[in-house]
């Protein structure tokens, strides 16, 4: 980690990533408690990734996700009472009830919407991009996904697409070792995704995702090279998820050791940036402790919003859905 950066990029860096963990760590106990209908997919321990690409955004670039994707529209900006009534059904949700976990957007700030398709997002992403560049704005595209998904055609004709027009798109590939159960050495013949890149034509960039301010720097740059019409970047960051492919408690199926988690979280994206600011005296843990107090009653507050919320009307059924 370097300290180049202003004390209000790492506060803002720091505060997106405890409100992924935190709303995180609430949905799942609801869900496995039975109050929020459904599978939740939780983003804890890849939040440094999210937070590092998304505060180079705007909400007037575009995000598209996956099924793990509570934590991509928290950190571009998402607020905890329409997410919570969201995931509970209800009609106050940002897709009034009837996205769910796994289709829950905002296109008020960008999100496309979380996708429970594995590979759906790369192609959105790339049209996003078409329609940026074709509008002449300056706008990008980022589209998040999975080691596994990178073995599906849609990520192969969209990146091939995106590098042949040369369009403003960074994909931006969370390698978190599994395809759901599947070790990635089971499943791929490479150790890097990056190395794919080159096949298309664009760079191909391997980060730590668990360190934040390293995130932050190359995603900078391949945003940067986006934006001044240079064309796409694929970029991987080495990640680890701390719960099983569903929920807390997860399946309880022995796919991984626990000794493997162990090591992943001795990296902890949060405990290693707050150890970090707090050695050069930018945020004491003090400070850190008060953040997460306050987010905390923030989440509360949210899931009390969703609690108290109607569920949507019968007749809203057909509402909102284009053909």
């Amino acid at each position: 980690m370097t300290t180049q950066l202003s004390d209000e990029t790492l506060f803002d860096m720091h505060r997106r990533m405890v409100r992924i963990r935190i709303f995180e760590e609430h949905a799942g106990k609801l869900m496995e408690d039975g109050k929020i209908p459904g599978a939740l997919h939780l983003y804890v321990g890849q939040e440094a990734i999210a937070a590092g690409v998304m505060v180079h955004l705007s909400d007037d670039d575009w995000i598209t996700s996956t099924h793990r994707g509570h934590g991509h529209l928290i950190a571009k900006g998402g607020e905890f009472k329409p997410m919570f009534a969201e995931i509970y059904g209800r009609a106050t949700g940002y897709c009034k009830g009837k996205g769910g976990s796994m289709h829950i957007s905002n296109m008020q700030i960008g999100m496309l919407g979380a996708n429970g398709i594995v590979g759906a997002g790369p192609p959105i992403a790339v049209g996003a991009a078409f329609s940026n560049k074709f509008r002449k704005t300056d706008r990008v595209a980022i589209t998040f996904f999975g080691d596994g998904a990178s073995n599906e055609g849609s990520f192969h004709e969209a990146a091939n697409m995106a590098a042949l027009f040369r369009l403003p798109v960074v994909f931006v590939c969370e390698n978190n070792g599994y395809g759901e159960y599947t070790p990635q050495a089971n499943h791929q013949a490479i150790v890097d995704v990056a190395d794919r890149a080159a096949g298309y034509g664009m760079p191909g960039v391997i980060v730590d995702g668990m360190d934040v301010v390293a995130v932050f720097e190359a995603a900078g740059a391949a945003i940067e090279r986006a934006r001044e019409g240079s064309g796409p970047t694929l970029l991987e960051c080495k990640t680890y998820r701390f719960y099983d492919h569903v929920g807390v408690r997860g399946m309880g199926l022995n796919y991984r050791s626990d000794e493997e988690l162990a090591r992943w979280q001795k990296r902890d994206p949060i405990t290693l940036f707050e150890g970090h600011l707090a050695e050069h005296s930018i945020l004491s843990e003090e400070a850190a402790q008060a953040i997460h107090a306050e987010i905390t009653e923030q989440v509360k507050a949210g899931i009390e919003f969703a609690e108290s919320s109607p569920f949507p009307e019968p007749d809203a059924l057909l509402e909102d859905v284009y053909a």
